[in-house]
């Protein structure tokens, strides 16, 4: 076989036993519908110029044979789309839930789910009569918006209602490619400041009574609030602790703020390391010495598939307001003092931030390794005398 090529013939032809062959590879997008990647034809005739003209037909054959089936294609795909976004428009709420918590949710806590769960509740219960997610107005917006205030929730609640609903209904447009817009975005929601609560700091005598008190009760609740006393932890923080978490053998004994499978942490400067001083280093001894069955510190609120921190918060709080004798405080109101102590010690507010798990400031904040713990167990150490 031999290739040759003149003015006349096509780039689409050679000559084998002085007869021209036809040969042209496949398109890549489209070798499935053939059984090999070239092909060829005997042209049977040895005439370049009859051989030329009839490589020309045949390649233009195949170029309109090619397109049909390009376009066939696309129009397959659009047809498919179009099936796929008309049985996608007929999502339900429920529907949306349960995609969104699969898709989203695999990560996350249990908390995460509950949540999303509760407010489309809400939303059922506000809108009874629509179930798709097509049929949503405004009008219906506007109405969960009022249900939700006249059910009396706060209006830090209303918008954490709001926003799993429109995340809920975002994430489902978007990943379905659904061609109307969520409703509940960009809805005028009351300011959460109007009616929000301040949390008030405990006393400094307040914490030595409830240190006090933990300490003759000794056992796991009072050994989870003893901890947080002097630490700052954020409840599910304190409550989703490992026992190796606990560092007590060191030159300075600390606890590890980590995330976790059962607990993730609520921003990346959550992550941290804190001195342990006084009733904290004491709940953590009695927790090292007392748990041996678990790898958690807290299992009576913590097992692999989760933290339940609101559990350990409605206990915990109406123990708080009996022993203190005042209604108004709260566990969180620790977390408050805490501040307000490292304050009272003149402790740098870069080491308050890093102490507390606080978002940093500024950049030059997120320079250099930061403090080192014998620096910090110092500045901790002085919380026990004010």
């Amino acid at each position: 076989m031999r290739k040759t090529k003149t003015s006349t013939q096509s780039n689409y032809t050679f000559i084998k036993r002085n007869v021209f062959y036809f040969s042209r590879r496949v398109p890549e997008d489209l070798q499935h519908h053939y059984q090999r990647p070239r092909i060829v034809r005997s042209l049977r005739t040895k005439q370049p110029e009859e051989a030329a003209t009839a490589a020309q037909l045949l390649s233009n054959q195949l170029e309109q044979l090619w397109f049909q089936l390009r376009l066939q294609k696309q129009t397959e795909q659009l047809s498919s789309l179009s099936q796929f976004q008309q049985q996608s428009s007929q999502f339900t709420l429920e529907q949306a839930l349960a995609y969104y918590l699969e898709q989203k949710g695999k990560t996350r806590s249990q908390l995460f789910h509950k949540h999303a769960t509760l407010y489309v509740s809400y939303l059922q219960a506000a809108v009874p009569n629509k179930t798709k997610l097509k049929d949503f107005t405004t009008r219906d917006a506007l109405t969960f918006r009022n249900w939700l205030q006249a059910k009396g929730l706060s209006n830090a609640s209303v918008h954490k209602s709001f926003a799993n609903i429109r995340a809920i209904f975002n994430f489902v447009i978007q990943e379905h490619a659904l061609e109307f817009r969520n409703v509940f975005k960009g809805m005028q929601l009351p300011s959460e400041k109007d009616d929000a609560k301040k949390r008030l700091p405990i006393a400094i005598a307040d914490i030595r009574l409830i240190q006090s008190c933990c300490k003759a009760a000794d056992d796991d609740m009072r050994w989870l609030v003893a901890l947080i006393s002097n630490t700052g932890l954020r409840l599910s923080e304190a409550a989703g602790l490992m026992l190796n978490d606990l560092c007590l053998d060191e030159e300075v004994p600390h606890v590890f703020i980590r995330p976790h499978k059962h607990r993730p942490l609520k921003t990346r400067s959550s992550e941290r390391v804190i001195p342990l001083v006084d009733a904290s280093l004491w709940a953590a001894q009695q927790i090292k010495q007392n748990v041996q069955a678990s790898d958690y510190c807290f299992s009576r609120y913590c097992n692999s598939k989760g933290c339940n921190a609101n559990s350990a918060s409605a206990a915990l709080n109406k123990w708080l307001k009996v022993v203190t004798r005042n209604k108004d405080y709260v566990l969180h109101g620790l977390r408050h003092s805490f501040r307000d102590r490292l304050r009272a010690v003149n402790a740098p507010i870069e080491m308050i931030d890093r102490l507390g798990g606080w978002s940093l400031k500024t950049v030059g904040q997120g320079y250099g390794d930061g403090y080192q713990l014998e620096q910090m167990h110092l500045t901790m150490k002085l919380l026990s005398l004010g």
